[in-house]
């Protein structure tokens, strides 16, 4: 609960000292339908037939996770985008779940790098998708999911199992290539796999650089969908748009086109694009441990 009004002079909204997350997110109905892009009364329809099994409070309410969501995402794609019936759509999920069942038996299906990398990691250190799943506390088709296809899971997520793996999710993603240009012209950014829907990362540098320098495009809507942390400091300016970054749980800023933001990367912090339209941010950290 919010404790006080805003400091106009420190410009972020105190709140009660909440200990920083140490359980995974659950979302309500109406939270999760936001996130997802659709209404709640769509989501106890796609839960009727079967599509997505929320888990329920002790006092019978619903509650999503983060890998629950990421699913319903999946769902409004394959709805809106191939115009698929219900039937069709839980066909589709299961053979997304059935192929990475597949690579788990030496098939290879096509996969992009992020994907490929996490799936080479896990196998290095010998785990399953059943055990990393559950030290990770997700579902193991979400994990295979996104072993097979870099898509499916929340920022936090992702950085979590780059974490896990004793690595970054900048290494995961391609970014410490040999030959890589020293000029990029505008436009002409790599950017990475689509993991996190709503969420674009642009590169502005590459290499084995002392830098992560990154261009963040926001869906409206699109968030870390929880709070993570690594060693390092960032720096954040605003290109357009409105972000709500949250540190430690407790300081809320409320950052618009042209503001910057500078804090050390080991504290907890989340984000959400707060504007009807697209967010677009100039994100740094360094050393490269994002």
């Amino acid at each position: 609960m919010l404790n006080g009004s805003k400091d106009k002079n420190q410009g972020y909204w105190q709140m009660s000292s909440i200990e920083p997350e140490r359980y995974p997110v659950r979302y309500k109905v109406a939270e999760a339908a936001r996130l997802a892009g659709v209404s709640a009364s769509t989501l106890r329809l796609w839960e009727s037939q079967g599509l997505v099994v929320p888990s329920r409070s002790e006092t019978g309410h619903r509650q999503y996770s983060a890998e629950d969501v990421a699913r319903l995402k999946r769902i409004s794609w394959f709805r809106a985008e191939r115009g698929l019936n219900p039937a069709a759509i839980r066909e589709a999920l299961e053979t997304e779940e059935g192929n990475a069942t597949g690579a788990e038996n030496g098939e290879q299906p096509a996969s992009s790098d992020i994907g490929r990398r996490l799936r080479s990691l896990r196998h290095a250190a010998g785990k399953t998708l059943e055990q990393v799943a559950a030290d990770m506390g997700m579902t193991s088709s979400t994990l295979s999911t996104l072993e097979r296809t870099s898509q499916g899971v929340s920022f936090k997520t992702l950085h979590d199992l780059a974490d896990y793996y004793g690595t970054t999710v900048s290494r995961l993603s391609g970014e410490e290539r040999e030959d890589v240009p020293a000029l990029i012209r505008s436009g002409e950014w790599r950017a990475w796999p689509a993991t996190t829907p709503g969420v674009t990362v642009q590169l502005l540098a590459e290499g084995r650089t002392m830098m992560d320098c990154h261009r963040f495009v926001l869906a409206p809507g699109a968030a870390s969908e929880g709070a993570y942390r690594h060693e390092g400091e960032e720096f954040i300016h605003v290109l357009a748009g409105r972000l709500e970054l949250v540190l430690d749980s407790d300081q809320f800023f409320d950052l618009m086109a042209g503001d910057s933001l500078y804090f050390e990367s080991r504290r907890y912090h989340s984000w959400r694009n707060r504007h009807d339209g697209e967010t677009i941010l100039l994100w740094i950290n360094t050393p490269p441990t994002f």
